[in-house]
């Protein structure tokens, strides 16, 4: 029986989304995490949250803008925002991130409004998260601590779920407290011999002992990541040697990747209005309208301030960008600043290109959501990103426009090759019609004369066939 909106056969991000939405936060019960050690972990319980931030620099929009944006950080992890204030400073206290006067005014709203939990725009030091919750009584979260908590819901993949359980216990490591008997310290000789009372050394704390053990289960955690960096790799390089141009579906979180990579390849790859619905890059294949074949991956999202400790441990999935034959760069047209998310995305890109040391690939900036802006909006984007193709994922606006494109740049990256191939070898001209654009062919007494234009890995399985005095001249 057909369900009212959902087809006869739903497709994997449809079940993805039902069983995320089957188990729900309940306000005012706990969610503690577990804990692999006996000291206290900050665990998160966010219900009824108040926001802070501190106005350093920029205007008084993109200081609203990033308080918005921690608010549907907030409502993502599962909390109910009550209040949210901004400080204007020079730059943040060092010893309570605010200040104390404003700490204990902090304190008053937190009493007003029943808040059971703090949430701070930026990362704490371990001594100004002590420091402040020691004034409003009540536990304090940075913005990197509620980034990891979403990350660490909506891992599903057994990689992603290794990346984020070892960000979370690379910031976690610094801000250990012992609480209790896990200030307790073990014996540092044996009673009885090798000296006596009086001489016997302190020993390890407890704090110490769990200290050792998180390192150990990182060290695990990083094994771990690069035997499954070695497969993310072979499957890389199995694509890659396919002649099958890539393109990298990157942007902001909810800027619509994964609505848009539905779109192009007719997938059902999950989608969510929530900020970071996708961490497990996915991968479908597409043909375009000039029958090319295009393989199709989409990425993680990128936000403001994206914590190192994620983008470190997240690089093996992020090397997916290095990879690619374009990037589709998706931008959100209805955010009220969407330049920063260009320059957010662009900054962490720029990192992982750099230390790959490979070229940047080509991008194309697609502007989504056209639906959700108005006439003034999109004719200031269209003089802002004048070389950008505006689509909306949503209604379909642009998807044709943007095949177009895509093809017309995929075809700008191949390389023209002159090869006679062998009647043997009607495999490699089944590739060359499958993944090239043949300009001229015929047949003579020692194989078929191709004439073509192709992408560089098939280019190079041609090589050997290049016809001599003709050869292979790229563009």
């Amino acid at each position: 029986m057909k369900r009212s909106g959902w087809s006869a056969d739903p497709t994997v991000g449809e079940l993805q989304l039902d069983e995320r939405s089957s188990l729900r936060r309940v306000a005012g019960l706990s969610t503690e995490l577990a804990d692999i050690t006996e000291v206290e972990y900050r665990q998160l319980r966010l219900e009824r949250v108040v926001l802070v931030g501190v106005w350093t620099a920029g205007t008084a929009a993109q200081a609203e803008a990033s308080m918005a944006e921690l608010a549907a950080l907030a409502e993502t992890a599962g909390s109910e925002v009550l209040e949210a204030l901004i400080q204007r400073r020079d730059r943040p206290d060092p010893a309570t991130y605010i200040g104390s006067g404003k700490a204990e005014e902090l304190r008053t709203v937190v009493l007003e409004t029943g808040a059971d939990t703090v949430i701070c725009d930026g990362e704490l030091t371990p001594a100004q998260l002590t420091a402040l919750e020691k004034v409003v009584k009540v536990k304090v979260v940075d913005r990197t601590a509620l980034i990891l908590d979403i990350f660490a819901q909506h891992a599903t993949s057994r990689e992603g779920k290794a990346q984020v359980s070892l960000a979370q216990m690379e910031y976690m490591l610094p801000r250990l407290r012992g609480w209790g008997e896990s200030m307790s310290r073990q014996a540092g000789g044996r009673a009885g011999s090798n000296g006596g009372v009086g001489l016997r050394g302190p020993g390890e704390t407890k704090i110490e002992t769990d200290r050792r053990r998180i390192r150990e289960r990182m060290a695990r955690l990083r094994r771990e990541i690069r035997e499954m960096k070695t497969a993310r790799d072979t499957m890389r390089a199995r694509r890659n040697s396919s002649g099958i141009p890539s393109v990298a579906i990157v942007g902001y979180t909810n800027a619509g990747k994964s609505s848009l990579m539905n779109k192009l390849t007719g997938s059902g790859v999950l989608v969510q209005d929530a900020l970071f619905a996708t961490l497990d890059p996915t991968t479908r294949r597409a043909e375009l309208d000039d029958g090319r074949e295009v393989v199709f991956t989409d990425t993680v999202g990128f936000v403001r301030h994206l914590p190192t400790q994620l983008v470190e441990a997240f690089r093996s999935t992020l090397e997916e960008v290095t990879g690619a034959d374009l990037l589709l760069h998706v931008v959100d047209g209805s955010d009220a600043l969407p330049a920063e998310q260009i320059k957010a995305v662009r900054e962490v890109i720029t990192d992982v290109i750099k230390e790959s040391g490979t070229p940047a690939p080509p991008e194309l900036l697609v502007v989504n959501k056209t639906d959700a802006m108005g006439p003034t909006e999109r004719t200031n984007l269209r003089a802002l990103l004048p070389d950008a193709s505006f689509v909306s994922a949503h209604s379909g606006h642009g998807i044709d426009a943007l095949r177009e494109r895509l093809a017309e740049m995929l075809g700008g990256l191949d390389v023209e090759i002159s090869v006679l191939l062998p009647y043997t070898r009607g495999d490699l001209l089944a590739r060359i019609h499958a993944d090239g654009r043949i300009l001229d062919s015929h047949h003579e007494e020692g194989g078929t004369r191709v004439h073509a234009r192709v992408p560089h890995a098939l280019a190079a399985a041609l090589s050997e066939y290049a016809h001599a005095g003709t050869g292979e001249s790229g563009e």
